[in-house]
């Protein structure tokens, strides 16, 4: 699992909008789980905070992940996400993976 790419995003929304802000991340993981090099993507949230969503991506590399966003139908995601962002997502977590398991 070493030399993997690893990201891991917040995304907050408006009052009232993370089931659809989570609703769009998990139709955005239908797209790109398609595409070369993605092992993971997993949207979440913690039930303490009724606007961040999460996202937990790892792919083969970085220019994996950078490519994905050019699928056909992600723009459109991006487009639809945008106007119930809470302000502009927060860079992601790009931990180094160092090992465990991944089925």
């Amino acid at each position: 699992m070493e030399n993997k790419y690893l990201l891991h995003g917040k995304f907050t929304a408006k009052p009232g909008q993370q089931k659809e802000l989570a609703d769009i991340l998990i139709q955005a993981s239908q797209l790109v789980s398609k595409g070369k090099g993605c092992q993971l993507y997993i949207v979440s949230y913690d039930k303490e905070d009724e606007a961040s969503v999460y996202v937990t991506e790892i792919w083969d590399s970085k220019n994996d992940h950078d490519d994905s966003l050019k699928a056909e139908g992600v723009r459109e995601l991006i487009m639809k996400a945008m106007p119930i962002l809470d302000g502009p997502p927060t860079k992601g977590q790009e931990p180094e993976i160092l090992g465990g398991m991944m089925i």
